[in-house]
C-alpha cells in the first residue's frame, strides 16, 4: 500500500495559480505604464502642434492637435488656448485603463493668464 496521497500535486497547482495571478499583475502594471507614457508623448506633442498654429485660432490650432494626438493613437480630452499657450490634454485607452495626461506648450516668455 503507498502512502502517497498525491499533495505535491494540489501544491504544484496552487503555485502555477499564484504564479500565474502575479504575472497578470505584473502585464496589466505594465500596460497601464506603457498607457500613460504614450498618453504624455501625445499630449506633449499636441501640445506644441497648438501652440504653433495659435496665430489661426483656437479652433484651427484644437483641430491640429487633435490629428496630431490621432497619429499617436491618442485622443483629446480638452484643448484651450491662452494666447500663445496652448493646454492640452490626451487620453490613450488601454485594456481596463485610460490614463489622461496634460500638457502645456508655448513661448518662454509667455505666461498663461
Amino acid at each position: 500500500m503507498s502512502r502517497d496521497r498525491g499533495s505535491a500535486t494540489v501544491w504544484a497547482a496552487l503555485v502555477a495559480t499564484v504564479l500565474g495571478a502575479v504575472f497578470g499583475g505584473v502585464l496589466l502594471l505594465g500596460q497601464a505604464v506603457v498607457a500613460r507614457h504614450r498618453a504624455a508623448s501625445a499630449a506633449d506633442l499636441a501640445a506644441l502642434a497648438a501652440a504653433a498654429t495659435w496665430a489661426h485660432g483656437p479652433e484651427i490650432a484644437c483641430a491640429t492637435a487633435l490629428r496630431v494626438a490621432r497619429a499617436q493613437g491618442a485622443g483629446l480630452a480638452g484643448c484651450r488656448l491662452h494666447g500663445e499657450v496652448a493646454e492640452v490634454t490626451a487620453r490613450v485607452p488601454a485594456g481596463p485603463f485610460t490614463p489622461a495626461v496634460a500638457a502645456r506648450a508655448g513661448p518662454p516668455r509667455a505666461s498663461p493668464d
